[in-house]
């Protein structure tokens, strides 16, 4: 194939699977952020209230999603890897729906407890699983803007569920429920319709792509399987020394505490928003508070966005990765400091576009030396160990806070998890054996 033919079709089908594949992967996700956070909306709005939880209790609710989690991660998306993405995706968002719509009907501290485990079990596998998806969609060199795409959609879940969320908590008695009860039946069905259409609208890999044309589905499948034999690892498919590589539990460390700040961020800003009538003097309707917690989301988006192209452009670099880890450090404790919600809302603001432009670039590394079911195994292990810090980070910033009075020693602890990942990064990125900052590195 001459070479501008081969770079056409190359054009083409990477373009066709940004366009049919990226958005709908990108809202399956959208639909599981809000689902998992947005417990951080209801508290604030009713549910500590009305359930009688201290900070520490719904630090604990909001954590122990990530037990269950935790526990079914890996073994989840092997069977992923085994039974295909289509089947699996699919069946695991119509659970998690089911198990979210309970939510409306929850009525005691240990209940709720029980729905956040089971959530977690119910939605297990599925963030990894669709990294890895979208990973044997597209080779190597088109895997971090794909990823951005995608990932773009965890910041805007907040930019528009924030508002959505606070207009079903203004339906506060309606068929005689509470709105935050209104709120969780809400975010719950459009996981149920979604999964149900996942099922018919994905395909396991590209040649079952019928909007493919034959030259496309060619070169897809041509450079994948160039690429899988290009790496220098014959290990990487293989999930024992997958599970006992030190490469694989530095990148988990790492994101250990990317996730850390994540969800510190997620499940407490609508709390400590709630707290600015407190600490200013300042009193924001329901409405008005959903949209505030949206700034500093909308933003991050583009911050990610810009940064990822980078990323793209000059391959992913350890700095990728470090630098929003050290902003995001340095910032997130001193918001708190801030005399006013505006200036708060700013430095919280820098916060969330550091980590969320760390995010996307982090997941193009464990592709780049993994492969197989090597990388199922792998993938799951980084996101299993990074999603512990989402049970550790609002469970120990809600006991701390109910410990100290404040937030502000709760921060000072995030960013010191998160200058540890800037730290291991750069260590690792400036090592003589780097962590698969560039393509054909060994395991």
């Amino acid at each position: 194939m001459p070479a501008n033919t081969a770079a056409s079709v190359e054009q083409s089908a990477v373009r066709k699977i940004s366009l049919r594949v990226v958005p709908f992967i990108a809202l399956m996700f959208f639909i599981n952020f809000l689902d998992r956070t947005a417990i951080s909306f209801a508290g604030p709005n009713g549910l500590t209230r009305d359930l009688g939880l201290t900070a520490a209790q719904f630090g604990f609710a909001a954590g122990v999603f990530f037990v269950g989690y935790i526990l079914l991660e890996i073994p989840s998306n092997l069977a992923l890897h085994r039974f295909g993405a289509r089947r699996w995706l699919a069946r695991i968002m119509v659970t998690w729906g089911i198990i979210a719509l309970l939510f409306t009907w929850v009525s005691s501290a240990e209940g709720l407890y029980a729905l956040r485990f089971l959530l977690g079990v119910a939605e297990a596998g599925f963030f990894p699983g669709a990294i890895l998806y979208l990973s044997l969609c597209v080779p190597q060199q088109h895997r971090s803007r794909i990823l951005a795409l995608f990932y773009i959609a965890q910041p805007l879940t907040t930019v528009l569920g924030a508002p959505f969320a606070g207009l079903l908590l203004q339906a506060d008695g309606a068929f005689g429920l509470a709105g935050w009860r209104i709120m969780f039946f809400g975010v719950a069905v459009p996981a149920i319709v979604v999964g149900i259409i996942a099922w018919y609208y994905l395909v396991d890999k590209p040649a079952d792509a019928k909007w493919l044309t034959p030259e496309e589905k060619a070169w897809l499948t041509r450079a994948l399987e160039n690429e899988e034999r290009a790496k220098s690892n014959p290990q990487g498919a293989m999930v024992g020394s997958v599970l006992l590589n030190g490469r694989v539990w530095a990148l988990a460390l790492v994101y250990f505490g990317l996730v850390y700040g994540l969800y510190a961020l997620a499940f407490f800003l609508p709390t400590i928003i709630s707290g600015f009538e407190a600490q200013f003097g300042t009193k924001f309707g329901v409405l008005e508070k959903g949209l505030i917690t949206a700034v500093p989301y909308l933003p991050a988006a583009f911050a990610l966005y810009f940064w990822s192209q980078d990323a793209s452009k000059r391959g992913v670099q350890w700095w990728h990765v470090g630098v929003p880890a050290l902003v995001g450090a340095l910032s997130i404790p001193v918001a708190l400091t801030m005399g006013s919600p505006a200036m708060t809302i700013a430095t919280i603001t820098i916060t969330a576009c550091a980590i969320f432009s760390a995010l996307p670039n982090f997941w193009a590394i464990p592709a780049r030396f993994l492969s197989g079911a090597g990388a199922a195994a792998g993938i799951a292990l980084i996101n299993t160990v990074g999603n512990a810090a989402g049970f550790a980070a609002p469970f120990i910033t809600g006991a701390v806070k109910d410990a100290t009075g404040s937030y502000q020693i709760s921060m000072l602890v995030v960013g010191g998890v998160m200058l540890v990942s800037a730290i291991v990064v750069y260590l690792v990125g400036r090592s003589a054996e780097p962590v698969a900052l560039r393509a054909g590195t060994g395991a």
